[in-house]
């Protein structure tokens, strides 16, 4: 899996990652979509950077208080403009 090490431990962290895959920031390509998941190893929660084919571009860790709160955030997007 391509994570990097940073653990996302707030809601403003996970809406300006959110932002800047939406803007184009990260450099990735071929971005389809966002969720939030758990690794089958270990259980621990990530936010998912998907393809248009479901396969993982990039996981960032997430701590359990941003994972529990912001499925909404993810799921609707943030709010922010991006201009």
């Amino acid at each position: 899996m391509n994570f990097d090490d940073k653990v996302i431990d707030s809601l403003d962290e996970l809406e300006a990652f959110l932002l800047a895959v939406e803007s184009g920031a990260l450099g990735l390509t071929n971005v389809a979509g966002v969720a939030m998941a758990t690794s089958n190893a270990d259980g621990r929660p990530f936010v998912a950077v998907l393809d248009d084919k479901h396969q993982l571009i990039l996981g960032r860790w997430v701590s359990q208080d941003v994972y529990e709160n912001g499925k909404d955030l993810v799921r609707y997007g943030p709010k922010k403009n991006l201009h």
